[in-house]
């Protein structure tokens, strides 16, 4: 068997199978929305085949927040690219952390949430990605608590500021 041969099939053409490239004007905002954000699909399994993951991006105008919602059985990341993230969630929305530029925040599966744009003056500008090749958004109708309780990352590397 020679090396070429080893890494691919007869049938496969790598050309229009292979390594796939959406530009940033080519994002598909047919995809799930939250009020209060919009969200735009760059990989999903319509437009490149995407098996497992989902991505995109999200923008939250300036003092803006979306609706609670969840995304059922699905993991999701956010990474922050502009602005301030401020995340609340639980039951009635009573807990919250900030994210910045750089900063990944990991939603679980099923947990209820709300993102919010912390600044009054610049959008918020963010980078997502989701478990599951299809976009799964359940908004919810919470009442949520007047003042959330605010959550560290603390463990035995990462001390409470």
């Amino acid at each position: 068997m020679t090396e070429n041969e080893s890494h691919s099939h007869p049938d496969d053409d790598w050309r229009h199978s292979g390594v796939r490239v959406i530009k940033a004007d080519q994002l598909d905002t047919n995809t799930a929305q939250t009020p209060g954000m919009n969200r735009a699909a760059a990989i999903n399994a319509a437009r490149v085949g995407a098996q497992k993951i989902w991505a995109g991006t999200v923008v939250i105008h300036p003092d803006a927040k979306t609706g609670a919602h969840h995304h059922g059985a699905l993991e999701s990341v956010i990474y922050v690219l502009r602005g301030r993230a401020r995340m609340r969630w639980g039951e009635h929305l009573e807990f919250v952390a900030e994210a910045e530029p750089g900063d990944f925040i990991f939603v679980p599966p099923y947990v209820p949430h709300q993102e919010i744009n912390a600044s009054t003056d610049e959008p918020l500008e963010c980078v997502l990605v989701r478990s599951d090749s299809e976009a799964v958004v359940v908004n919810l109708d919470i009442e949520p608590v007047e003042k959330p309780d605010t959550v560290y990352w603390v463990d035995p590397i990462h001390r409470h500021p």
